[in-house]
């Protein structure tokens, strides 16, 4: 099992170097995240969009041409289709978010027809290396789905399993949280956290332990949950947790990186190649472990 930012590097390493596609490439599309991943062996650049901002980036990083490609498309729209279709055709493994902002980006990659959608969803999973804790954390849907049904849970679910199993983790604890630990039908985030715990005790998804509704002090605290009368492998050693909905994901994976401090990086699931999202909260020290992320999931969504 990956317990660490830095184990996950190490492994993303020895996995060898992968074509690696960005686009669209604008005069403001920052690359900085792609030095560090070619630095550690990690991937061969394909730059799609604006040549000369990808040869002035190449001139400004003292980086030799011939350890990178680069595509003139000065067209952004048509720079993010065909980079799509490369990854679609392998022509190259992983897809990388140039200079688009991120609602045009997501709309053209989750196209049912012409994008990279697999499952019924693709969720966001943000993943964590909280200092003190001897394992990284996983928190979904951080991003896309907004107020997901109870059908999009179970892919959402689905999806963040598959990416446990890639960090090696076979039998994941998973929280999923709502307001209160207790059912109750006029909150619909326990009632959907109640049927995803039915669903695992069923053992419909695999080998792991969903424990819902909890709420976070349940969820965090063994002694909050047992004072409150919940006996639960998963209080006080969750793997996952499972968010109501979208804005208690967003902000609770920005208030642990602002104020909290604790290193993130995140993994799109639900599509059939790896996207690195460059997303604008993730801190920019660790966009290079999404890079990792995304060369661990090469072959394996």
């Amino acid at each position: 099992m990956m317990t660490s930012f830095e184990q996950i590097r190490r492994e993303a390493k020895a996995r060898g170097k992968k074509r690696l596609v960005v686009a669209p490439v604008t005069a403001a599309t920052d690359l900085s995240t792609l030095s560090a991943a070619m630095a550690d062996g990690l991937v061969f650049p394909v730059l799609v969009g604006d040549g000369k901002a990808a040869a002035s980036w190449l001139g400004r990083e003292k980086i030799p041409a011939a350890r990178i490609e680069i595509i003139e498309e000065p067209d952004d729209t048509k720079a993010l289709t065909l980079a799509i279709d490369m990854v679609k055709k392998d022509a190259a493994e992983i897809l990388m978010r140039g200079g688009m902002g991120p609602k045009r980006f997501f709309e053209a990659i989750l196209d049912r027809d012409k994008g990279l959608l697999k499952e019924r969803v693709a969720s966001v999973v943000s993943v964590f290396d909280p200092p003190g804790v001897d394992r990284v954390t996983m928190a979904t849907d951080t991003y896309v789905n907004s107020f997901p049904s109870i059908a999009e849970k179970i892919t959402i679910t689905e999806n963040v399993i598959k990416l446990a199993g890639v960090l090696g983790l076979a039998s994941p604890k998973i929280a999923a949280l709502s307001a209160i630990e207790q059912v109750n039908p006029a909150i619909p985030s326990t009632m959907d956290a109640a049927i995803l715990s039915k669903m695992a005790e069923r053992g419909q998804f695999g080998d792991v332990t969903l424990e819902g509704p909890l709420d976070i002090d349940c969820a965090v605290s063994r002694r909050a949950a047992t004072r409150k009368g919940v006996h639960s492998p998963v209080t006080g050693q969750g793997d996952i947790y499972l968010m109501p909905n979208v804005e208690a994901g967003f902000l609770m994976a920005e208030l642990s990186v602002f104020i909290g401090k604790t290193p993130m990086a995140c993994a799109l699931m639900g599509v059939s190649r790896p996207v690195v999202l460059n997303l604008p909260f993730v801190p920019a020290e660790n966009r290079a472990t999404e890079i990792d992320l995304a060369v661990l999931l090469c072959g394996r969504l």
